[in-house]
């Protein structure tokens, strides 16, 4: 794992900060595997019930790629094709894991670093970030998932205007748009997400990774979708201890206690 990264957990969450300041925290190759080493392990640990990723230094989420790094990694054809299946590879981990993920967003959240708290469940932000795809003033190809995800979640007519004009957008603009989930003052920031992942901590795993599984689905195109393990994934619900943890709980009028199982 690279120094570029922070990864911690704590009380059910697991915490994975960009970790280059100095460069507002742009990604590197090697932070892009490091992102997928990460959600590896997250999801292998049953004591992580929630993601919360970050930029660290308050200045930025990430500034997007590290563009120092291009001539090098994506110079040639060939170290393109290697250099963004590192950024498949981080990006596919990261949207399909089956726990909720909430991306922090504290100043510039642009190019790469949209597209990666795209790939979060959730986006909380500071009133100051600002949020950009610059990749019409650099000449970059912007692919196909990166642009559905937009879409998805703007429309298409907001996600050509965030394309084509390659501007950057205050976030009271992006909630305007449905960019981003919430937007706090950098004071309420702490408290709040403090607040929200230990709600999400104490629900139940099943039900949570099904409803992600089933949305995940609602997106694809009809004939692409698997509704047998749509179905699977609410069986599994019914059919767990945490199902009966959580009638017994609310007859007894207490928290439940759930255990994934």
């Amino acid at each position: 794992m690279t120094e570029q990264l922070v990864v911690k957990k704590d009380q059910g969450v697991g915490y994975l900060g960009l970790n280059q300041p100095q460069k507002h925290n742009a990604i590197s190759y090697d932070m892009w595997q490091g992102i997928a080493e990460a959600m590896d392990d997250f999801e292998a640990d049953d004591g992580v019930r929630v993601i919360v990723v970050s930029g660290e230094g308050g200045r930025a989420f990430s500034a997007g790629a590290d563009i120092s790094q291009f001539e090098e990694r994506r110079g040639s054809k060939e170290a393109t094709e290697v250099y963004n299946k590192a950024i498949q590879q981080a990006s596919q981990k990261l949207a399909t894991i089956p726990k909720p993920t909430l991306a922090r967003i504290e100043g510039y959240c642009i190019g790469g670093g949209l597209a990666m708290a795209l790939c979060c469940d959730l986006r909380i932000a500071s009133d100051d970030s600002q949020f950009g795809i610059p990749a019409a003033k650099l000449g970059l190809g912007y692919g196909f998932g990166g642009i559905r995800s937009l879409v998805n979640l703007v429309g298409a007519g907001r996600a050509k205007e965030i394309l084509f004009t390659a501007k950057r957008f205050p976030a009271s603009e992006a909630y305007d748009m449905g960019l981003i989930n919430r937007v706090l003052t950098r004071d309420e920031m702490d408290d709040f997400v403090n607040d929200y992942t230990e709600t999400i901590a104490g629900n139940a795993p099943l039900t949570m990774k099904a409803c992600k599984q089933i949305i995940a689905e609602i997106a694809k195109d009809p004939d692409d979708r698997d509704l047998d393990l749509c179905k699977q994934l609410v069986e599994d619900c019914f059919a767990s201890e945490d199902y009966q943890e959580g009638r017994k709980a609310f007859m007894e009028k207490r928290k439940p206690v759930f255990r994934g199982k």
